[in-house]
Parts: structure tokens; sequence; C-alpha cells
């Protein structure tokens, strides 16, 4: 049985990015599979096919895998090249995916990936600005330990896939990450990515509390999405 990937609106879904973007740079075939936000609460009906309710969910064999991190395991399980083969760059890279997926509160709450617009931010709070120099951080050891263009080395891994949002965040936001713009630029122009943010650009559904969330993080400047 093949792979069914259920997603969420390309322009909102960072938690759908990660496994996506992964499976897409590791030439994983699969079914993708968009289930849109809708409202901002759509708990019941993503019930049907997620037991928590949220995207992303992998489809397989008779199982549901949820959640990002649950799916990256799963997959690491199954094909090389989810972490890298170097045990130093490998123990790095699951320490930082581990600290992505549990941390980082601040620039989830007052920095909404919205792939489509550019904003003039509002100023950072003190818990923003250390998640952005930890960010920078992580993103310059990656580079300068394993040499690059990669934050753990010469291949994509799940490293690039978990901060892969990020990188959206840093332009729409205007972020000063340091030389991890490097690392920046370079996911950004990964075919994959690419190919996401044409289908974030091309999408015409807004909804109503992802939309209130970019208000408040600050001013909008540009808008590239098409028209609702």
């Amino acid at each position: 049985m093949a792979y069914v990937l259920i997603t969420a609106n390309r322009n909102y879904s960072s938690w759908s990015l990660r496994p996506w973007v992964l499976m897409k740079a590791l030439d994983l075939a699969f079914e993708d599979r968009i289930e849109p936000f809708t409202k901002p609460t759509n708990y019941e009906e993503f019930r049907s096919f997620s037991p928590t309710g949220q995207v992303p969910a992998l489809l397989h064999e008779g199982r549901t895998v949820h959640d990002s991190l649950g799916i990256t395991l799963y997959l690491a399980d199954r094909h090389e090249g989810v972490w890298p083969s170097d045990p130093d760059a490998r123990a790095w890279a699951q320490g930082v995916v581990a600290e992505m997926h549990s941390g980082f509160s601040a620039l989830r709450n007052d920095c909404t990936m919205n792939v489509g617009v550019r904003v003039q931010p509002k100023p950072m709070s003190p818990a923003l600005k250390a998640n952005v120099a930890r960010i920078t951080e992580i993103f310059e050891q990656g580079l300068e330990r394993f040499g690059g263009p990669w934050l753990a080395g010469a291949e994509f891994s799940a490293a690039d896939a978990f901060f892969a949002p990020v990188a959206f965040r840093v332009r729409t936001y205007g972020l000063d990450v340091g030389k991890g713009q490097a690392w920046v630029d370079a996911v950004l122009a990964h075919p994959a990515m690419r190919e996401w943010e044409a289908a974030a650009l091309a999408e015409t559904w807004r909804e109503e509390s992802h939309e209130a969330e970019l208000a408040e993080a600050g001013e909008i400047t540009a808008d590239y999405r098409a028209r609702a």
C-alpha cells in the first residue's frame, strides 16, 4: 500500500510542510491529500482521519501515523536518508529536530506562517528575540560544523524539513538569522519548497483566525496570494 499524506492549506500549515517536504526531498512516492482549514477549529472534521483531530497524518498499510515527528520516525524505520549517516551529524540533527518540535513557541505565536505575504513585524518581545537568537545559532552551527549546504551536511535530512517552515517565516517577517541566511536561501530554492510555495500562492482559501493572527503580527507590506 502506498503512502497517503494528509496535510492542510499550503499557506498556513507549517506542521504539514515538514513531512511533505521531507518525503519530496527523499523522492518517496505518496498520495498528496489536502484537507483545508475552513474555520478556527476543525477538530471534529479532522478526527475522521486523525486521532488528534490535527494534520499531518500518514496512512500506510492500515495504520494511521499522526504528528510530524511521529511520521518522521516512522519513515526513518523504512528509508535511508531521513537522518544523516554520519553519527555526529545524526545525533545533532535528532537533537535540533526534537528542539524544534517542542519549542520556539514565541516564534510560532508571534510570526504565524503565511507563505504568500511580507510583513513589517511589530517590535519583538524578549521571548521572540531569544527564539530568533537560538535559531540563528542552530543554523550557523550546523553549517559550520557539518559543511553545508544543508543543516547537517551535504544531504537534505529531517533537520532541514523541520526548520523549513522557519525559512518561510524568516522571509515573511524579514528576520535576521546572520550567516544562517545561506541555509534559508538554499532551502527556499529547493524544488520541493518551490512547489509548496507555488501551491500556497495559488490558494484562494482564507481562514479567519489565521488571518487575524497575521494582522496581529504586524503590517502587511505585500500580498502575493491569489485573490479570495
